[in-house]
């Protein structure tokens, strides 16, 4: 650890190098009340520099523990970061914080589920919304946060309500969600097994495409689950889009454990091909026997390092974001994380204060 009252230095480029790693020395920042200093953001992908997401979240960030920063614009490759006071409950629209003409949209769910475990902890009720994207290829999109990430938060003690008024599909896109969070006690959990299946789910979201478009895919991935003898849910799922566009999210409930995936359609690919996708995906996590899918497992670390106890989970790929993730909350805590298995493979990783 520095001396007290200088900031934790982060290299930016460490392991994954990207905005996980800055969001989560951010968060960890706020959270712990240490000065930050983050140089060579982004130095491991090939769009080095503060992104708009990072943007958004290091100002809101900033509003609720009153830090004081230097480097919040988009492509600063260093930033420091400040706090001045504990976080405090937000009542925002984020879209104020944007610097305009930035090129693109932010992804909602990336800056809101960033906010979520420092809004958790503030001791009031936060209520929060932001427009851009809400569907999107390999990133956290709408129906996985609120039917895969915000259940699996519940589970430790996190409540947020998150709710869509529009979609919007891709960067550019202008979708819009709200978000309520309540101050939350956060406790352990221990998903070393997962149990039993308790239910399997899937939902095909389109906007702006025929009708049949949606047919086909919620019958295919019917089909799909007979032939797999697997019992499903499947929801038909119209929203209001600028936009057209096409997503398919498939996910399992255990009875300690949850996980699924994903599948955005794109010009040319049949919607039959889109759900294949997904609902492959998801039975690839249910045929093994991990607790979370390898995206939830990013999101859990940072709750389950507040939570009190031991919390105990098991992954079905080890991705370099977690590791990376988690050498960076060891610079701000004291805490013991232990990870079994190695990057690219299952994996367990068990947490305890």
């Amino acid at each position: 650890m520095p001396p007290p009252g200088s900031p934790i230095l982060i290299d930016g480029s460490h392991g994954e190098g990207g905005g996980a790693l800055l969001r989560t020395a951010l968060v960890m920042s706020c959270l712990t009340q240490q000065p930050a200093q983050v140089d060579g953001i982004r130095g491991g992908t090939k769009y080095p520099g503060l992104d708009l997401e990072d943007l958004l979240l290091m100002r809101a960030l900033a509003k609720s523990c009153q830090a004081d920063t230097t480097g919040d614009e988009i492509g600063a490759t260093s930033v420091n970061f400040s706090p001045t006071r504990r976080p405090r409950n937000l009542t925002e629209d984020l879209d104020l914080l944007e610097t305009p003409n930035c090129g693109r949209s932010p992804n909602v769910q990336v800056v809101l589920s960033s906010l979520l475990p420092v809004l958790a902890q503030t001791g009031a009720y936060s209520h929060v919304c932001l427009s851009g994207e809400t569907y999107a290829s390999r990133s956290l999109s709408f129906d996985y946060f609120q039917e895969v990430t915000i259940p699996a938060m519940r589970k430790l003690g996190l409540y947020a309500f998150p709710d869509q008024d529009a979609a919007g599909f891709g960067r550019e896109s202008r979708g819009h969600v709200t978000m309520d969070v309540e101050p939350s006690s956060l406790e352990a959990i221990d998903w070393s097994s997962r149990g039993k299946m308790v239910e399997c789910h899937a939902v095909v979201t389109t906007a702006e495409l025929p009708a049949e478009v949606a047919n086909r895919a919620v019958a295919h991935i019917g089909k799909l689950a007979e032939n797999s003898k697997l019992p499903i849910e499947i929801e038909n799922n119209p929203v209001d889009s600028r936009s057209p566009g096409a997503f398919v999210t498939a996910w399992a409930v255990f009875e300690q454990g949850i996980g699924g995936a994903t599948a955005m359609g794109r010009r040319g690919v049949a919607v039959e091909t889109l759900a294949q996708s997904a609902f492959e995906g998801m039975l690839e996590w249910v045929a093994g026997d991990a607790t979370v899918d390898p995206y939830l497992g990013d999101q859990l670390i940072i709750p389950a390092c507040l939570a009190e106890g031991e919390t105990v989970f098991r992954t079905s790929r080890l991705t370099q974001r977690l590791l990376t993730c988690i050498w960076v909350i060891k610079q701000f805590l004291p805490i013991h994380i232990t990870v079994r298995g190695s990057m690219d493979h299952p994996g367990g990783v068990t947490i305890k204060r």
